[in-house]
């Protein structure tokens, strides 16, 4: 199992157009056929950094998964939102694995 964290650098004066977009994720990000975490938008400290956590099998279910949901009707609107609203200034994906329940 590995683990995407995406950390986004939003623009803090259009959060709300991010806390849609994550909702959105909520739906479609799972029925895709990855694990949601979650994700988080800032409350406290910097006002521009964001997350978003989900969990996947492998990196082979993880192209089959970025497929699925670059195909998937709410994925693609979800895509063309953030493109249009402008509130993602940078974002960047790290993969981990879990190690502590090994």
């Amino acid at each position: 199992m590995i683990t995407c964290f995406i950390r986004y650098e939003i623009d803090p004066f259009n959060l709300p157009a991010f806390e849609q977009y994550a909702r959105t994720w909520g739906e479609a990000i799972p029925r895709c056929g990855a694990d949601l975490i979650g994700y988080f938008a800032p409350h406290e400290g910097s006002v521009t950094t964001a997350y978003g956590v989900y969990s996947i099998a492998d990196f082979a279910a993880y192209e089959a998964y970025r497929a699925r949901l670059k195909a998937d009707p709410l994925g693609r609107e979800n895509f063309a939102f953030a493109k249009a609203e402008r509130f993602i200034r940078r974002e960047d994906r790290l993969f981990l694995r879990r190690v502590d329940t090994q």
